[in-house]
């Protein structure tokens, strides 16, 4: 391993050399077997040489893969090979470029491959696991570092590429990239069906992460006039009625923020519920869990925060996933801008109170002297994935509120589209920002004046929990009124407490009663589900917390509901906190529950869960 450069400049999670190398254009020809549950086919990469001396090595990311012929500018090789594993990375694998290549050349790899049964970034389903239970589905999570599990690539978000998918498959088929048609039916062979050719391009350059695949049982439907939803047949009328009321406005609030939308279209693919995430910013098509169809538009909210990545994360890119503040901190940042400007001021401190609180939580179990507790993490060796929490979107918000209120709004709101456009198709680090933004003010002496006041050491570097700012606490206060009346012990709820709330004051209530010294009694717990109608509501943010509440009391009526729950969901946000506190109680029903669903769960959830339950 002494060869490999397993740290190029920046990006510590990536083996490959792409301090050499750039991958300009990726074309992924592949064919979906849903029986053998593999990609196979042809991935072809254009990497551009970057260096003056001539470099005759191309290394690249892979996992997990099964790579068996490499052609080198048409001509088949023989000499590349796939290193040993170097965990948590994959497996380098090395391609010699015969003579060498001049700074400027093209050299274009051919890379024949299938997918195995260890890939992280696929979840196949059988019929049984979605909802109609007539059909399988197959849908890809690359973020962070796993589109290295579906092809070899320069997996980091320091590069970018242009994409042109073409996937076979018997079933629907959606990318990160615009379709450009549907062609050359093929017969299946031995009475199999038939596949289709399904087209798609990219022609915005992305980082390997927003590559994305989904084949299913899928049907569409109009939500804008450049939006489409889609999902299952079964499930489509809800989620149509769930998003066609804000999704353009929404796109219209952040094109008057920043700058016109890029992408052409804004779609939403709702996926099967063991999506583990709230939304995959992947482009044209954001990636949603199903559980922001409540049926009450309360958790539309996702979508204005996967439609702000059109331009933090897509368009203007994190170098490394330990500057990830950059992507997340900034989206939440947008997103509360866009609920400010449709709902009102209020609502945006009152989401970064209920931000606030996820984040007090990341912070409590880390610990606040814990390394991934910093707005810029230190992740030489370690998995990008074991990092991941609220405290990227929460404490980079926090950052970027700071820095708005220190230079005030109608002055931060110039340097907007002038940090994207700046950034745009690019991307940067924490330090880049901080030049761009002082440079940007250094014209002007008030706000100049102001920023010098910034500590930025500790902003970067100090863990814990940031500077506590003064919120507007008015949609806020009589969700805490109503908690402190629960902390009495002997409170006498009645439906009406909350009447004329929305979901998300509840969720404000419930968070403040599971933070009690003294937990409520398990009477109570139970009264307040069936006062607030907690045990049969549709939307898991308000049950997800029930629960919480439930076991924090030991109250044994919400242990199997929540099991249960654990099995219909496999968000991460709902799961790995109901996991935690139903071992806490009772650990067999936990790791029964596990046991049961595992296949359930996307790879990247499973792996997490088990970190969880087993350590």
């Amino acid at each position: 391993m002494a060869s490999i450069n397993i740290t190029p400049p920046r990006d510590p999670n990536t083996l490959s050399n792409y301090n050499n190398w750039v991958t300009k254009h990726t074309i992924a020809d592949l064919a979906i077997d849903f029986k053998k549950q593999r990609l196979t086919g042809t991935v072809t990469l254009q990497l551009e040489s970057t260096t003056e001396k001539e470099s005759e090595e191309i290394i690249l990311d892979t996992s997990f893969l099964d790579v068996q012929e490499i052609s080198v500018d048409g001509s088949k090789s023989k000499d590349w090979k796939v290193k040993e594993r170097f965990e948590p990375y994959g497996s380098p694998l090395t391609v010699k470029v015969p003579g060498g290549a001049s700074k400027g050349t093209i050299v274009s790899l051919d890379i024949a491959l299938s997918t195995t049964d260890q890939c992280t970034a696929l979840q196949w389903m059988a019929p049984a696991q979605t909802s109609n239970k007539k059909f399988p589905y197959m849908f890809s999570q690359c973020q962070a570092i796993h589109s290295r599990s579906i092809f070899p690539c320069q997996d980091t978000p320091d590069v970018k590429s242009t994409y042109d998918f073409r996937i076979r498959s018997p079933l629907p088929v959606l990318a990160s990239g615009l379709p450009t048609g549907a062609s050359s039916f093929k017969h299946g062979e031995n009475g199999e069906s038939g596949t289709l050719l399904y087209s798609f391009r990219q022609e915005i350059p992305m980082p390997s992460y927003l590559f994305a695949l989904a084949s299913g049982d899928i049907a569409t439907a109009s939500i804008g006039p450049r939006s489409l939803v889609s999902t299952g047949p079964e499930e489509l009328s809800d989620a149509k009625w769930e998003l066609e009321a804000d999704t353009e406005k929404y796109i219209e609030i952040a094109e008057k923020l920043i700058f016109p939308y890029q992408w052409t279209q804004y779609n939403v693919l709702v996926l099967p519920p063991s999506f583990p995430y709230g939304g995959m910013e992947n482009p044209v098509f954001t990636f949603a869990t199903p559980t922001i169809i409540s049926g009450d538009r309360e958790n539309v909210d996702v979508i204005a925060h996967e439609l702000s990545h059109s331009w933090s994360g897509n368009l203007v890119s994190n170098a490394s996933w330990e500057h990830f503040w950059l992507n997340e901190g900034w989206t939440t940042y947008l997103e509360r801008r866009l609920l400010a400007a449709l709902h009102g001021e209020a609502h945006r401190d009152f989401s970064a109170i209920i931000g606030w609180t996820a984040l007090k939580e990341s912070v409590d179990r880390f610990g606040d002297d814990h390394e991934f507790t910093k707005l810029i993490v230190d992740l030489k060796g370690k998995d990008p994935d074991d990092a991941f929490s609220s405290i990227p979107y929460e404490k980079g918000f926090h950052f970027l509120y700071y820095l708005e209120k220190l230079v005030g709004k109608p002055t931060f709101d110039k340097f907007i589209p002038h940090y994207f456009t700046t950034w745009l198709k690019k991307s940067l680090d924490s330090y880049d920002f901080k030049a761009t933004l002082l440079d940007f003010f250094a014209s002007d002496k008030e706000a100049s004046k102001a920023l010098e006041s910034v500590d930025w050491d500790s902003w970067f570097y100090k863990p814990g929990m940031p500077p506590k700012p003064d919120f507007d606490t008015s949609m806020v206060d009589k969700c805490y009124a109503l908690a402190d009346k629960w902390e009495s012990q002997d409170y006498k709820p009645s439906p009406s407490d909350i009447h004329g709330w929305t979901a998300n004051q509840v969720v404000a209530f419930l968070e403040r009663v599971q933070l009690f010294s003294t937990p409520i009694s398990t009477s109570q717990s139970r009264a307040m589900g069936e006062a607030y109608s907690l045990t049969d509501t549709r939307n898991v943010e308000l049950s997800s917390r029930y629960y919480g509440i439930g076991l924090i009391a030991k109250d044994e009526s919400v242990y199997q509901p929540a099991a249960d729950l654990l099995g219909k969901v496999g968000r991460m946000k709902f799961v790995r906190p109901l996991y935690r506190r139903l071992a806490g109680v009772d650990r067999e029903l936990a790791v029964k529950t596990f046991e049961k669903n595992k296949d359930f769960y996307h790879p990247i959830c499973r792996a997490m869960v088990e970190k969880d339950l087993h350590g």
